[in-house]
C-alpha cells in the first residue's frame, strides 16, 4: 500500500515523531496509518516525544580535549539522579567527542553527526537514551576550539564546565601551561566573568551600563539640591570610575585573582609568561553552568500529595 507525503504529515502531526521516522513507519507498515502508530509506539518513538516537554533543567556541563581540539557541552535531563547515571555521564562524554571530531556549526548538525563508536548519529542515540532511562533529556549547547592550547575543567561533578583558551610564544612547558590554564579556569568557574577583557564588552552593553551608573548617581546627588547642569558633571564623573568597577567584576583579565588579589588575572597571566621566557595569552573562554536559564518548575509537595488524595 503506498503513502504520500500528506500521510507523513498526517502521522507526524497524530504522534510529534520526526518526519524520517514517520516515513520508515509508514514504509514498514505498507502505508497504514494505524499500524505506523503502533510501529512507532512499539518503537519507543512515540514515547520519547511525549517526554519531549518535560522540563530539563538538571544534566551536566563537561570539558574535556581531543587530540588538540577544545570542547565544552552541556546536556540536560530532568533529574541529578540521571544526571549521575554512569549510561548518561558516557552520552555525554561522547557528545562532546563527536563535536570535536564532526565540527558541527550548531546543535542541529550536531545531532545529524556519528555517535562515536557506532553506527548511530546522536540524534538517534539520544532518542536510545530517553527510552532507556525514562527522562527527556536534551542536547543543549557546546563550544569547540579547534586552535591554541586549550585546558578544560569540570567543577562538582558537571554543575560547571569550562575551556579556556591559550596562544603560547617560546614557551615549551606544557605543564606549567596547564597549570596557568587550570588556575584560570578556576577563577572562571568562581567568579563568572561575561567578558574576556574591557574591549570585548559590546558597545550596547556599554552604553546600558552607562545610563544604569548615570541614573544612579544622579538619584544619589539629589539630597545636595546642586544645579542640574553641575549635577550632571558630577554624575558623569562618577560613572567613569564606575564603569572601571564594572569591568573589574565582568572581565576576567581585569578581575582580581582569587590566588592573590593584589593581582588582577592578567596580571597573572604575565607575571607566569615572564617566568617562563615567553608570552602567553588568554584567547577565549567558555563557562557553562548546567540549567542556568532554564525554568526549574517549583512545586509544594504537601499540596501535590493533597491533590492526589482529593
Amino acid at each position: 500500500m503506498a503513502f504520500s507525503a500528506k500521510d507523513v504529515a498526517n502521522l507526524r502531526e497524530i504522534t510529534g515523531v520526526g518526519m524520517m521516522d514517520c516515513k520508515r513507519a509508514l514504509s514498514e507498515s505498507g502505508g497504514d496509518i494505524d499500524k505506523a502508530v503502533t510501529y512507532l509506539r512499539e518503537h519507543g518513538l512515540a514515547a520519547a516525544q511525549k517526554k519531549a516537554g518535560r522540563i530539563t533543567s538538571e544534566g551536566i556541563a563537561y570539558a574535556d580535549v581531543f587530540s588538540g581540539v577544545g570542547v565544552v557541552v552541556e546536556v540536560n535531563s530532568e533529574t541529578d539522579f540521571v544526571a549521575k547515571n554512569e549510561t548518561f555521564i558516557d552520552f555525554t562524554k561522547g557528545v562532546a567527542r563527536a563535536v570535536a571530531e564532526g565540527a558541527p556549526a550548531d546543535v542541529d548538525a550536531l545531532l545529524a553527526c556519528k555517535y562515536p563508536g557506532s553506527g548511530n548519529t546522536i540524534s538517534g542515540q539520544l532518542q536510545e537514551m530517553i527510552l532507556v532511562i525514562g527522562e527527556n533529556i536534551q542536547v543543549r549547547r557546546f563550544a569547540r576550539y579547534p586552535d591554541g592550547f586549550s585546558i578544560p575543567y569540570v567543577h562538582a561533578g558537571g554543575k560547571i564546565g569550562v575551556i579556556v583558551n591559550l596562544e603560547t610564544t617560546g614557551i615549551f612547558d606544557n605543564d606549567e601551561v596547564t597549570r596557568l590554564g587550570k588556575d584560570i579556569a578556576m577563577q572562571i568557574a568562581a567568579m563568572r566573568p561575561l567578558y574576556l577583557d574591557s574591549t570585548s564588552v559590546g558597545a550596547d552593553d556599554l552604553e546600558k551600563e552607562k545610563e544604569i551608573q548615570l541614573n544612579k548617581a544622579i538619584e544619589e546627588n539629589k539630597a545636595k539640591n546642586l544645579p542640574d547642569d553641575k549635577a550632571r558633571q558630577i554624575a558623569e564623573n562618577m560613572v567613569k570610575g564606575r564603569i572601571n568597577k564594572f569591568y573589574e567584576e565582568v572581565c576576567l583579565l581585569n578581575q582580581a585573582y582569587v590566588k592573590d588579589n593584589k593581582l588582577t588575572v592578567g596580571g597573572y597571566v604575565k607575571q607566569v609568561a615572564m617566568t617562563l621566557g615567553g608570552d602567553i595569552k588568554v584567547k577565549a573562554f567558555t563557562r557553562f553552568e548546567k540549567g542556568e536559564g532554564i525554568e526549574k518548575r517549583e512545586s509544594d509537595f504537601a499540596a501535590e500529595v493533597a491533590g492526589m488524595v482529593k
